[in-house]
């Protein structure tokens, strides 16, 4: 049966940038800017872009139109029947992402709803005071609370309803969210620029420090950034290209898109550290310090509670987010989907599937935050195997003729040339350098055994065991995996 295709070229865009833009662009990439030198990460973050975001989107946009499948059916056809456990891998990290972000996205319903109420307390308690409520001591009762099931619930539900409708729900919900999104956080960035002492943060995250770019951990920070916030080699891209016209360009819009995002999360940036210079400017470091969630959770509510007017932006900061969070599991949904559907369950079915599976999968992440961060952990460095598995692919095809065949197709704006070849190649190595420096880091010398254990929020061992589980499974079932892939390639093919 032949796939629905996206209406325009606009309204695919739209909905690519809606897949690419999260919650990584708005809260994490202005804190991992500014934990490493603002401008001097910029530097690393605009060549990782070109070494590894719009290579690897490249590569999905080609091979998700190609082959018309999700990833099981495209490494299947276009890397041989022994890729399928790699397409099956890339499938499932990015589902299991799925259970915990529709966690994220509910926390960001909560604290839009406690925005607009005035319910979120933006005032710091004083130590003596007893039943003092500060951002901090709302964050905490909010997680140990059953608020966070509820808008878990709610979140899945949201995506669900969009996913449900098709190709056209995507779009209709793409059209409205990403320009709203657009309009919300360029607003918020236009505020941040216009507070008194703003150039301060300015000159902070536009100014490199050329010496700094001698320090590996920038460039391998930036790597990850880009992983992380571009979607590309999550295999969502994919999962959207099964829906391009035959005669779409690929090439143009790759750039567009890696381009596009990497501008969200400037301005993100210039919003959260312009407005964090401006009024807190001796408290930087610990603001930028406090992780994901204690920057968005704890210390925005206190920054926005000392600028004038600031209830008001705190309620479009907290818009911003569910829009961004509500746009990525909106493909996260999609991807898993087309999987199922590829395997010959009809969509309606395969959708309340994957939307049932979240809400009882997410359930864990949900509860405890424990959990919440040991799967951020595992399957987050997990992209990077998806990232190597991608690459992999295209060489078992033929580099070239991947090239040539599929992203150099009929349609395309722009002819790529041979510099591709090199770094679809380089993207393999950047995969294997940054996952071994991930676990590196994750493991403690003074206590080995502490760092080699099945379960904890930050260690080697939990990634290593965990991903050994999935592989063997996945290796095990190959030729299952690839047998049933065959079928919809085939149909594939007749369409």
């Amino acid at each position: 049966m032949t796939n629905p295709v996206f209406s325009s070229r606009a309204a695919m865009m739209l909905a690519m940038l809606g897949m690419a833009v999260g919650t990584g662009n708005i809260w994490r990439f202005p804190r991992i800017a500014a934990s490493n030198g603002g401008g001097s990460f910029l530097v690393a973050w605009v060549v990782f872009l070109l070494l590894w975001s719009v290579p690897l989107i490249l590569t999905e946009f080609a091979a998700g139109k190609k082959a018309r499948s999700g990833p099981i059916g495209a490494f299947t056809k276009l890397g041989g029947k022994s890729s399928a456990w790699m397409g099956t891998w890339i499938a499932f990290v990015s589902t299991a992402i799925l259970f915990y972000y529709t966690v994220v996205m509910g926390w960001t319903i909560r604290y839009l709803f406690a925005s607009v109420t005035g319910t979120v307390p933006t005032a710091v308690c004083d130590p003596a005071a007893t039943g003092c409520v500060g951002p901090q001591q709302f964050w905490d009762g909010f997680i140990g609370s059953p608020w966070p099931v509820l808008t878990h619930a709610i979140a899945i539900g949201l995506g669900v309803f969009v996913v449900l409708r098709g190709v056209r729900g995507i779009e209709r919900a793409a059209r409205f969210l990403i320009p709203s999104l657009l309009l919300l956080v360029l607003a918020l960035a236009i505020r941040a620029v216009t507070l008194p002492g703003a150039s301060a943060g300015l000159a902070f995250l536009f100014t490199p420090d050329w010496a700094a770019l001698g320090n590996p951990t920038i460039w391998l920070e930036a790597l990850t950034q880009n992983a992380w916030d571009t979607g590309a080699g999550w295999g969502l891209i994919m999962a959207y290209a099964v829906y391009m016209r035959k005669r779409e360009d690929t090439t143009l819009n790759a750039f567009m898109l890696g381009f596009g995002n990497n501008s969200v999360s400037l301005l993100a940036g210039i919003m959260v550290l312009c407005t964090v210079f401006a009024i807190l400017p001796n408290a930087a470091d610990q603001i930028v310090g406090a992780g994901n969630e204690g920057l968005t959770f704890i210390w925005i509510p206190q920054l926005f509670g000392l600028m004038p007017g600031g209830s008001v932006f705190m309620v479009l900061f907290f818009l911003a987010l569910v829009f961004a969070a509500w746009s990525s599991l909106i493909a996260m949904i999609e991807l898993p989907t087309r999987v199922l559907t590829d395997a010959g369950i009809e969509r309606r079915k395969a959708v309340l599937t994957i939307g049932g599976l979240g809400l009882v999968l997410g359930l864990p992440s949900a509860i405890w935050i424990e959990v919440f961060r040991n799967q951020d952990w595992v399957w987050g460095v997990g992209l990077m195997l998806s990232g190597l598995f991608f690459s992999i692919m295209v060489m078992r095809h033929g580099v070239d003729r991947f090239r040539t065949r599929f992203i150099n197709s009929e349609g395309s704006d722009l002819v790529v040339g041979k510099w591709w070849n090199v770094v679809i190649r380089l993207v393999a190595v950047q995969a294997v350098v940054i996952t071994v420096w991930w676990l590196w880091e994750a493991i403690d010398p003074n206590d080995l055994a502490a760092s080699f254990t099945l379960f904890s929020e930050f260690n080697a061992g939990t990634v290593l065991i965990q991903w050994a589980i999935a592989i063997t499974v996945f290796l095990g079932l190959n030729r299952w995996l690839a047998a049933n892939a065959a079928g919809s390639a085939a149909a594939a093919d007749d369409a």
